[in-house]
């Protein structure tokens, strides 16, 4: 069927996960305000679609990292003098899948799970729930409800560091699902973006980066931010659709020279595609790499169940379970 107006595409991603580029009222995607420094690692009037170079080998072992979080409750705090602060129960899992790419084998190298009560009140104690405590966070500002998920990232961060730390090895490449953040001092480690949110490029550099084919990269950019560094986009196998299907950013440190900058770039070219999942796999393919979807399977697992934390965490609300 022929759609008015001319072609149009479906984005491959299930619609409940949202699209795999972000789009906007106007535009693609909403400009970003970083900026950009684009003769890096080619002039911006040579840029050109980036293929395999000779002689790059993917590294003997890849290190693939992710966190999942949950909110196990949303709560109310009881104050002295009659006010009130919201609060979030949450649960929180990171962990690690170690991918033996000599042998051609993957096993889960470890996780960690964590949990916390996350509020700006001033009097909030630990929370126990049964056999599950959820240590407090106390949060700056008023601590409005929907600011509180976003305080969950910082602690589930530093889980993903400390999971990932405890089975390093020299010469490993660590994949970060998600942007470094935090994570940027940690040698040979990427920040896989698999949702695009921001245009970094003008309508020419963009043009590059959409025309890249399978197996492609483009040169490596700067994002002259405190939260940026060296980026890159590359195209996993995919079928052909819409411009963006199968793009992904990946990000390293600032820190690095741009040579190592580059050299971190081809490798992820021979490297990641190869963790590509497929559609009747993965409602989020190909760009949620194979050993990722196992791992969020598994740590939402770890999460324990649900309904069960939540009628718990109300339990002890009506009993006052509370402990310094």
């Amino acid at each position: 069927m022929t759609a008015p107006g001319g072609r149009f595409f479906v984005d491959a991603w299930d619609p409940s996960y949202g699209a795999s580029f972000e789009a906007s009222a106007t535009g693609p995607a909403s400009p970003s305000s970083a900026q950009v420094e684009t003769d890096e690692e080619l002039p911006a009037a040579d840029w050109r679609a980036i293929d395999v170079r000779p002689g790059v080998r993917a590294p003997a072992v890849v290190l693939l990292v992710d966190g999942v979080r949950r909110i196990d409750a949303s709560i109310w705090t009881a104050e002295d003098d009659g006010g009130s602060f919201p609060g979030l129960a949450a649960s929180y899992a990171a962990g690690v899948v170690r991918c033996d790419l000599e042998r051609g084998a993957a096993q889960l190298a470890g996780t960690r799970v964590g949990r916390g009560l996350f509020t700006a009140s001033p009097s909030a104690q630990d929370v126990v729930a049964g056999s599950v405590r959820y240590p407090v966070h106390r949060v700056g500002g008023t601590g409005e409800l929907t600011k509180l998920p976003a305080a969950v990232q910082g602690p589930l961060t530093a889980l993903e560091v400390a999971v990932s730390d405890a089975v390093r090895t020299d010469g490993d490449l660590l994949v970060v699902d998600g942007p470094l953040r935090s994570r940027r001092q940690l040698p040979r480690t990427l920040g896989y973006i698999k949702t695009q949110h921001s245009q970094y490029l003008d309508a020419r550099l963009t043009a590059v980066v959409t025309g890249l084919a399978a197996g492609q990269r483009s040169p490596v950019f700067r994002v002259g931010t405190a939260w940026g560094g060296w980026s890159w986009y590359l195209r996993l196998p995919v079928a052909v659709g819409a411009p963006w299907a199968g793009i992904v950013r990946v990000e390293c440190s600032a820190d690095l020279d741009i040579g190592d900058a580059v050299e971190l770039a081809d490798l992820s070219l021979v490297t990641l595609p190869r963790f590509a999942s497929t559609p009747y796999k993965d409602p989020r393919a190909p760009q949620n790499l194979i050993p990722i979807a196992g791992l969020e399977r598994r740590l939402r697992a770890l999460l324990g169940d649900a309904r069960l934390l939540h009628r718990a965490l109300a339990a002890a609300a009506r009993a006052g379970v509370t402990r310094r």
